[in-house]
């Protein structure tokens, strides 16, 4: 019982991984378009940036980005790391590592993107 639950747990997993791919090339594609192919030099200025922040949806899109990002990139680093059987322990403390570099990693860029969108 206990290895189908194992099993399930890590099919979630990948799940979740795949599914927040998908949503990262959307979310990456519109940004590559946004700030860099239709950008003056290749890249906004930070007043474009603010600028472009007054557009409705924009802030919303980004912190979307920024945290499916985060996700994606933190549950890629965990799946090798439990692939690599570094023991229940130890697994636990990145476990811990990474939910805490997310979520401080999404809490400093909505304060960020929440910065740049009251200017």
């Amino acid at each position: 019982m206990e290895e189908r639950s194992l099993s399930s747990n890590f099919t979630l997993r990948w799940l979740i991984q795949a599914a927040l791919g998908a949503i990262l090339v959307i979310l990456l594609g519109v940004h590559l378009i946004v700030n860099h192919w239709a950008a003056p030099q290749g890249l906004l200025t930070y007043a474009d940036v603010v600028h472009y922040y007054d557009i409705p949806g924009i802030a919303w899109m980004e912190t979307a980005f920024l945290a499916v990002v985060t996700a994606h990139c933190l549950l890629g680093l965990h799946s090798i790391l439990v692939d690599l059987n570094l023991g229940a322990l130890i697994t636990s403390i990145v476990t811990w590592i990474f939910v805490l570099t997310g979520t401080g990693t999404i809490l400093y860029g909505l304060w960020l993107i929440r910065m740049i969108a009251l200017q």
